[in-house]
C-alpha cells in the first residue's frame, strides 16, 4: 500500500533546508556580482549576511551549528586545493626577491597591527591576532584581479605570485605559533622555539613519507581508479593528514594544506585538482557565506571607526612595506610600486585566522566582523589599486629627487647582476641539509620504534635485543648516508686544494660521522643497559664498516624511489611532449622549436613545403601565450615558436635535422657562472678621451659595455665611436676574472 507524505507528516532537517537556503542565496549573489563585473568573494560574504540572522526580510539560517561544521569543512578543502595548486617545487624556484618582499611585508604589517591594536586597548592577544590577520594578501583575490585586467604576464606579477607563494607558507607557520601562545597565554621564546621545531620536524617528515609511498600507491593502483574512486581516495588521504595533524597539536588545516602539497607532485596531479574542484567551490562558498553570517550591522557602526583606520592600515601599510620589500630585493621602482599595491588586501587566510582565534575564544566577539569588513573593502579596491600603480610609478619617477631616483637604479642595477655562488656555499648548503633532513628521519624513527615496536616485544625474552636489532637495521641506510656519503663532491675536491679550506671541510666531515655514532649509542642505551650497548656499538661499528657497499646500495634504493616519485610528475610531462602516439598507426606527435638563429624563421608554411618533403602535418604553433591550432599555408614562422608536428619516427628524425642544419651558428659564449655585470667609473683611467673602440676595453675584458651614465643621462647600448669622459661611469658584462684585472690596472 503507498505511503501518502502530507506536510504534517513530513520534518526536514535544519540541516539540509539552511544548506538549501545558503547556496541559493549564494547562487544569486555570485550572478548579480558577476554581471557587476566584481569579485566573487564579495557575493557570497553579502550572500550570509542576507541569510543571517541579523538580517529580518529574508529567511534565516535556524542552526549555526551545523552551518560552522560546514565552514569548517570549507577551510578544510580550500587549503588543500591550495595545496594542490602550491607544490613543495614551486617554493624552491620561489627567489630571493619574492621571499624578501614577503617577509618585509609580513614582519612590518605585525608589527603594525599589533601597535594599532594596542593603541585601540584592544589587549595582547586581540592586537597579536589583529596583526598577524592584516599580514597576509589573499592569493584568490590577487589571481581573480590579474585575470580580469590582463597583467598576468606582466614581470611584477611573477613577484607578486611568487610572494604569496612565502606568504603562505609563513601563514601556516604563525597559525601554529598563534595557538601555541593561545594555549600557554603568554609570550615564551622557549615555548616558541619549541613549536618551530617541531613544525619543522613534523613537515619533514610527513613531506619524505609522503613522497615515498603516496604516488607509488596512486600510480600502483591507477588501472582500479575511476574518476569517482580517484576523488574519494583523494579526500580521504586529506582526512587522514587532517586527523594526523589534530593528533599532534597542529591545526586541520595544517594538515589538509600538507597532502594537497604532496599530492601536488604526484603524476595525477592535474587530475585530482580538476575532481576536487567543484567540492572545494562548493564548500569555500559555504565557508565564505558562513564569513558572511557573522557581520553585525550594529557592531560594524558601532566600530566604523576601527574599520576605517584598518582599512586604511591594510591598503598603505601592506602597499609601502611590499614596496620597500621589493626594493630592498632590488627591484626596480615601477616594479616595486606595483607589487606592492597589487599586494594590498587581506583575504581567505584571514578569515581562517581570525576564526581560530574564536575557536581557541582567545579573541574578543568585534574582531572577526571587524575583519570581514576590512576584508570587503579592500577586496573591492584591489582591482583599483593594481590599475593605478603604474601611473602612481611614473609619477613619483618624475617627482622624487633625481638623486633617490638615480640610486634606486644603481641598486637594483647591482643586486640584479650576474652573480655566482661561492664553492664554499654550496658545499655547506649541502652538508646541512645532508645532517637535518638524516637527523629528522633518524629521530623519528628511534620514536616510533620504542612507540610501536618495543611494546609488541618487550614481553618475549629477548624482547629488547630484537626491538634494537629491527631498529637499527631500518636505521642502517640513513646512519650510512648521515655519516660517509659523499656530497657536493666536485666542490669538496676543488676546496681541499686550497689549504685554508682543508680543516673547515674535516670538521664537518667528523661532525658528522660524530652525530651517526651519537644517534646509535642513543639507540642502543634507549633498549640496554650502558655496558651491553658498548658492546653492541662496537659490534654495530664493526658491522658497519664491513658491509659498506650493501648499506650504500640500500640507501641509493630509497633514494632513488624518493627522487623518482618527486621528479614523475615533470618526467610525465616531457615525455608526453615529446611523444604521444598515434595507434594503430606507427606515428606520433613531437613538439619542436624554431630556434632564434634558424634560417627558416619569417617564412611561410607554404615556400616551405614542409608536408611535401618531409610527409608531415603541422598540428600547432605555440607561439607565447597564443596557439594557432591547425595553421593554413600563409602562416608564417617565427624564432621561439614552438611547433606541434605530427609523423613516424623517421619522418620527425628527419625534420628535426632539416631544421638543425638551418641554424645559424652561434658565437662562442661565456660561460653563465663566469660572467658579470660590473660597474666601472673612469676617473684617471688611460682610456679617457678614446672612442670606446680605441679603449680595447672589450678585448682586455672579454666582454662589452652595455650602458654608459653621463652627467645624469644613460645612454644603453653606446656605438663603439662614443668617446669615453672622465665622470662616465661604464656598465661592463663580461668575463669575471678578466675584468678584476682590468679594474685593478
Amino acid at each position: 500500500m503507498p505511503i501518502l507524505l502530507t506536510a504534517s507528516t513530513v520534518h526536514l532537517p535544519n540541516l539540509i533546508s539552511d544548506l538549501g537556503l545558503i547556496l541559493v542565496t549564494a547562487a544569486i549573489a555570485v550572478l548579480i556580482f558577476r554581471i557587476l563585473k566584481q569579485p566573487l568573494v564579495l557575493g557570497y560574504l553579502v550572500a550570509g549576511f542576507l541569510a543571517g540572522s541579523e538580517f529580518d526580510f529574508f529567511p534565516t539560517v535556524k542552526d549555526m551549528n551545523s552551518v560552522k561544521v560546514w565552514a569548517e569543512i570549507g577551510v578544510i578543502f580550500l587549503l588543500f586545493s591550495l595545496g594542490l595548486e602550491f607544490s613543495f617545487k614551486k617554493l624552491m624556484k620561489v627567489g630571493g626577491t619574492a621571499s624578501i618582499t614577503a617577509l618585509t611585508q609580513i614582519i612590518t604589517m605585525v608589527a603594525l597591527g599589533y601597535f594599532v591594536g594596542q593603541m585601540m586597548d584592544w589587549g595582547k592577544m586581540n592586537s597579536l591576532f589583529l596583526g598577524v590577520i592584516l599580514s597576509i594578501s589573499s592569493t584568490t583575490i590577487i589571481l581573480k584581479t590579474f585575470d580580469e585586467l590582463g597583467v598576468k604576464t606582466q614581470k611584477f606579477a611573477g613577484n607578486v605570485i611568487g610572494a604569496l607563494i612565502v606568504q603562505d607558507i609563513l601563514a601556516i607557520l604563525m597559525m601554529v605559533l598563534l595557538s601555541t601562545v593561545a594555549v600557554s597565554q603568554q609570550f615564551s621564546g622557549t615555548e616558541l622555539f619549541q613549536s618551530v621545531l617541531k613544525l619543522v620536524f613534523f613537515l619533514t617528515i610527513w613531506f619524505v613519507a609522503g613522497i615515498f609511498f603516496i604516488p607509488t600507491l596512486l600510480k600502483k593502483a591507477k588501472h582500479l581508479l575511476t574518476d569517482e574512486m580517484l576523488l574519494i581516495v583523494s579526500l580521504a588521504l586529506c582526512l587522514l593528514m587532517v586527523l594526523f595533524a589534530a593528533n599532534v597539536g597542529f591545526s586541520p588545516a595544517l594538515g589538509a594544506f600538507i597532502m594537497g602539497s604532496i599530492i601536488a607532485e604526484t603524476t595525477q596531479a592535474e587530475h585530482i585538482e580538476h575532481l576536487v574542484k567543484p567540492v572545494k567551490d562548493l564548500f569555500g562558498a559555504v565557508f565564505f557565506v558562513s564569513v558572511g553570517m557573522l557581520i553585525d550591522p550594529e557592531m560594524l557602526m558601532k566600530y566604523a571607526f576601527p574599520v576605517g583606520i584598518l582599512t586604511l592600515v591594510v591598503i598603505l601599510g601592506q602597499s609601502l612595506s611590499s614596496t620597500i620589500g621589493a626594493l630592498l630585493s632590488g627591484q626596480p621602482l615601477k616594479q616595486s610600486i606595483q607589487t606592492g599595491m597589487s599586494l594590498s588586501q587581506i583575504g581567505e587566510f584571514s578569515f581562517i585566522i581570525a576564526t581560530l582565534g574564536m575557536t581557541l575564544n582567545v579573541t574578543s566577539d568585534f574582531l572577526y566582523p571587524i575583519v570581514v569588513a576590512v576584508s570587503a573593502i579592500t577586496t573591492f579596491t584591489t582591482p583599483f589599486m593594481v590599475k593605478f600603480s603604474t601611473p602612481l610609478s611614473i609619477f613619483l619617477e618624475k617627482k622624487l629627487p633625481r638623486r633617490w631616483v638615480k640610486k634606486i637604479e644603481r641598486y637594483s642595477a647591482n643586486t640584479e647582476a650576474i652573480k655566482s655562488v661561492s664553492t664554499w656555499q654550496i658545499v655547506l648548503k649541502a652538508y646541512l641539509i645532508q645532517v637535518i633532513i638524516h637527523s629528522i628521519i633518524i629521530v623519528a624513527i628511534i620514536l616510533l620504534s620504542s612507540k610501536y615496536i618495543l611494546p609488541l616485544v618487550e614481553d618475549s625474552r629477548f624482547g629488547n635485543a630484537i626491538a634494537a636489532l629491527i631498529t637499527v637495521v631500518i636505521l642502517s641506510p640513513f646512519l650510512w648516508a648521515l655519516s660517509l656519503r659523499r656530497v657536493a663532491v666536485e666542490q669538496v675536491q676543488e676546496l681541499m686544494q686550497v689549504r685554508k679550506y682543508q680543516g673547515p671541510i674535516i670538521v664537518l666531515v667528523f661532525f658528522r660521522i660524530a652525530l651517526t655514532l651519537f644517534y646509535f649509542g642513543f639507540v642502543l642505551n634507549e633498549f640496554f643497559s650502558p655496558v651491553i650497548a658498548i658492546i653492541a656499538l662496537v659490534i654495530g661499528i664493526v658491522s658497519y664498516i664491513l658491509f659498506p657497499k650493501r648499506l650504500h646500495a640500500f640507501y641509493n634504493k630509497i633514494e632513488g624511489h624518493f627522487l623518482k616519485n618527486f621528479n614523475d610528475r615533470e618526467i610525465t610531462k616531457q615525455a608526453n611532449k615529446r611523444q604521444n602516439v598515434l595507434s594503430p598507426w606507427d606515428g606520433h606527435m613531437a613538439d619542436l622549436i624554431i630556434a632564434k638563429e634558424s634560417n627558416l624563421a619569417g617564412k611561410t608554411l607554404e615556400e616551405l613545403k614542409i608536408r611535401e618533403q618531409f610527409g608531415i602535418n603541422i598540428a600547432s604553433i605555440k607561439r607565447g601565450d597564443v596557439t594557432i591550432n591547425i595553421p593554413i599555408r600563409t602562416e608564417r614562422l617565427f624564432p621561439g615558436d614552438e611547433i606541434n608536428i605530427i609523423g613516424t619516427d623517421e619522418q620527425v628524425k628527419l625534420f628535426k635535422n632539416f631544421l638543425d642544419k638551418h641554424e645559424i651558428d652561434e658565437p662562442e659564449a661565456f660561460i653563465k657562472e663566469d660572467i658579470i655585470l660590473q660597474q666601472l667609473e673612469l676617473k684617471n683611467r688611460v682610456c679617457i678621451g678614446k672612442s670606446i673602440r680605441e679603449s680595447q676595453i672589450r678585448e682586455k675584458t672579454h666582454g662589452i659595455i652595455v650602458g654608459i651614465e653621463r652627467n645624469g643621462k644613460r645612454i644603453l647600448n653606446p656605438e663603439s665611436h662614443w668617446i669615453l669622459e672622465s665622470d662616465d661611469i661604464l656598465w661592463i658584462a663580461g668575463d669575471r676574472k678578466k675584468i678584476n684585472e682590468f679594474l685593478k690596472q
